[in-house]
């Protein structure tokens, strides 16, 4: 069991939230999409999202401003921060422009303004969670979707819900966060998801 949990960890890591938004919301859009533009979107994040960050992390590592893949250490997530920072707003400009998909476009913008209030708490010396940041904005994301589109998406939401609070239950298990990192965390990825509603739906 106590393997179980704490695989939630790297099954719910926050590099591959920002993916499975874009994966799910070309699963559950109505819209038409040519398979060519489908999945020049699709390797343009996983490279922004996922290959450029991890080797930015190895980087930092060589210049011994990360000592652990984990980040423990509250000052050594304001550079990989300031990273992503970056490179979100490269796929906000370049390849989720607003007029193409609106949907996506501001689900980036949420996670720009995750991304930006997290980086603030760390140069505050707190270290906020970064899972529950992807996870809930994740929920926040695929809760706009089904209102947007009038679709029934709850065992969807409710299968995040409970990765959710598995994922919190594993960092919690893994000794890496308190209930008050966990629970800024969650606020921190949802909210700028919910104040982009207004833009989209």
């Amino acid at each position: 069991m106590k393997y179980i949990i704490r695989s939630l960890s790297y099954i719910f890591h926050p590099l591959f939230m920002p993916i499975a938004g874009v994966l799910l919301y070309f699963k559950i859009s109505p819209r038409f999409f040519n398979t060519s533009f489908l999945f020049s979107k699709l390797f343009a994040t996983t490279i922004m999202t996922i290959i450029i960050p991890i080797l930015s992390y190895y980087m930092l590592k060589n210049l011994n401003l990360v000592s652990d893949i984990n980040l423990k250490n509250v000052k050594e997530r304001r550079y990989p921060l300031l990273m992503q920072l970056l490179f979100t707003f490269l796929l906000i400009q370049i390849v989720f422009k607003g007029y193409e998909i609106p949907e996506l476009h501001f689900f980036f913008v949420g996670i720009l303004g995750s991304s930006l209030a997290a980086l603030i708490l760390a140069l505050f010396n707190f270290k906020t969670s970064l899972h529950m940041i992807g996870i809930s904005g994740l929920v926040a994301f695929i809760i706009g979707l089904s209102i947007h589109f009038n679709q029934n998406l709850l065992l969807l939401i409710a299968f995040l819900i409970i990765g959710c609070g598995g994922t919190a239950t594993s960092r919690l298990d893994a000794k890496a966060h308190t209930y008050r990192e966990l629970i800024i965390g969650f606020f921190v990825g949802s909210l700028p998801q919910l104040m982009s509603f207004k833009y989209w739906l």
